[in-house]
């Protein structure tokens, strides 16, 4: 019986000592914020192939370099040490390759490029986590301004276009009148307020692109946290309406590539699929002149 006893609780312990065994997963801490494991623990040295382009209308080209990563360093901080000595792996010295970078701590978003064929911020790609040759490209979709710098204009241009803000009055200086929000809806609404406006989820959009009229999943998440808030309803109507026009919501083919890249896990196939339901209650309102 005793035998048993010891059976049955091994076993139902089985899957906590095996969680407990496992090395934690870092794979989306920043480099600033990861314990090196003892694997990185000495500095290595990595090839890095850049897509490179001098200007807008410039061809791209490519080149490679060959530098010493130290132990957890992440894309940002190569591409630094790039900057204060740029030679090539042939030994050839070149201009200093461009890219932008601010907060080094995946919150501003200036840093997104494509790292080995996959668009993601550039601060929290460990260079321990990627296979080697580490292939730099700047964002698809959008203008290229030099090298991995990209022209994001567009980006704020469909925000605006679905008036993804909100209109604070004096009301605001009056705290009894201002408006409440339930911890629930406080939960679910801040997920999307976690978008740095990257543009990852439109590089991976197959929809999106310069030549087309789609506002974007970024956009539309935007607009689903809006409607939500007690003041941003206000103005719900009109940007139910901009994204019911010619490049809105109809335009998405439902890939779903946004919810896979998004670095901060933004549940944007949700946020679609719920202003699915509320441009349909809109379109019916506006049919029969509800309100």
């Amino acid at each position: 019986m005793q035998a048993e006893t010891r059976s049955n609780a091994a076993r139902i312990n089985e899957p906590f000592a095996a969680a407990a065994k496992a090395p934690p997963d870092h794979g989306r801490e920043t480099g600033a914020s990861r314990t090196p494991d003892r694997a990185d623990a000495a500095s290595r040295t990595v090839e890095l192939r850049i897509r490179r382009q001098d200007g807008p209308t410039t061809a791209p080209y490519w080149q490679s370099f060959r530098l010493e990563a130290r132990p957890g360093a992440n894309i940002v901080s190569l591409l630094m040490d790039l900057r204060e000595h740029c030679v090539t792996a042939s030994g050839e010295p070149v201009d200093p390759v461009a890219f932008e970078h601010n907060c080094m701590e995946e919150v501003c978003g200036a840093c997104a490029m494509l790292i080995n064929g996959v668009p993601r911020p550039a601060c929290s790609a460990l260079i321990a986590d990627l296979e080697t040759p580490i292939r730099l490209e700047p964002l698809p979709k959008f203008p290229v301004v030099r090298d991995l710098m990209v022209d994001r204009a567009q980006l704020f241009a469909q925000l605006k276009r679905v008036k993804a803000w909100i209109r604070i009055d004096g009301a605001w200086d009056n705290h009894e009148r201002a408006p409440r929000i339930s911890p629930q809806d406080w939960a679910a609404n801040y997920l999307y307020s976690r978008c740095m406006s990257c543009g990852c989820c439109l590089a991976a959009c197959p929809q999106f692109g310069p030549d087309q009229a789609f506002v974007g999943p970024a956009s539309l998440a935007q607009v689903r946290l809006m409607n939500a808030h007690p003041t941003g309803r206000h103005d719900k109507a009109e940007r139910l309406h901009a994204i019911m026009a010619d490049g809105g919501l109809s335009d998405c083919g439902n890939a779903q590539n946004c919810v896979r890249v998004c670095p901060k896990e933004i549940p944007l196939t949700t946020a679609i699929g719920e202003l699915g339901r509320q441009t349909t209650v809109q379109a019916l309102k506006d049919l029969f002149g509800g309100r």
